[in-house]
């Protein structure tokens, strides 16, 4: 089975879904989002699209209402479409510990949601996540992804495999090879059995190779779309792996054996 393990939800669903079957991709992880990049027809719309797309992963969207409107897409879009898409949940990083388990109960596991992400701390702010891990580990170590590139700086790297050493049990996933700063993010993922590191929107080939090569059963095939394209995320592993067991793992298998497929 060939999963992408990062995408976000498209506007029209039907154009992901003609992406994926471009690809040869049978599911998708689905993050919620809200900037919509996709919808976009000139310069000045997609200039509005990305404002919020910086808002977000600069940790600086945290209103209700904004959660509320990607959870209605995602619901949509996993419900009409459950043999494709994996949901994930994404849960505000401005609450309590308390209120994060209640969360977590409720917009995560409650929606029948595989695991937890796509988080976005604010730069240097990767510590925030913290109660997202426990809740995490109280559920029998659900899955958590969180954003890995830039303003994710490599500080933040750091934060994070520091916390996943804390709570052992939870797969903690690095979005897009951590972006400029790949060789730390490698570097963690070796020192830490429970990092993976997802590799979309890699900057050089020799960074998704040098990945794979140095953490061959913790690296996943992951898109990022509509900023990525699945067609081009699984070109880019198949040219650095030859066929077979690793090819295998990078394009699915190690995230089915995670998601319990």
């Amino acid at each position: 089975m060939i999963i992408d393990a990062h995408s976000h939800v498209h506007d029209p669903v039907h154009s992901h879904l003609a992406l994926l079957d471009e690809a040869g991709v049978d599911r998708a992880v689905l993050f919620g989002t809200r900037p919509h990049p996709e919808r976009a027809t000139d310069l000045a719309s997609l200039r509005r699209e990305m404002s919020v797309l910086h808002e977000t992963i600069g940790g600086r969207s945290d209103a209700p209402d904004g959660y509320r409107a990607a959870r209605r897409e995602l619901d949509a879009a996993c419900a009409a479409h459950p043999d494709r898409f994996l949901g994930f949940g994404k849960v505000r990083l401005d609450l309590t510990a308390q209120q994060t388990a209640a969360e977590v109960e409720r917009e995560v596991v409650g929606r029948g949601f595989r695991g937890i992400g796509e988080l976005t701390p604010p730069p240097d702010g990767a510590g925030r996540i913290e109660p997202v891990l426990q809740a995490a580990a109280d559920h029998r170590g659900l899955p958590v992804v969180v954003h890995g590139f830039a303003p994710t700086t490599a500080d933040d790297l750091a934060t994070l495999a520091g916390l996943a050493r804390r709570y052992p049990t939870v797969p903690l996933v690095i979005s897009q090879l951590g972006g400029l700063n790949w060789l730390t993010a490698i570097e963690l993922a070796r020192q830490t059995p429970n990092v993976y590191l997802e590799l979309s929107t890699a900057h050089v080939i020799f960074a998704v190779r040098l990945a794979i090569t140095e953490v061959p059963e913790r690296t996943m095939f992951g898109s990022d779309a509509p900023y990525g394209d699945p067609v081009l995320a699984r070109a880019t592993v198949e040219r650095v792996t030859r066929p077979g067991t690793l090819r295998d793992r990078v394009l699915g298998d190690t995230l089915a054996e995670l998601l319990g497929l």
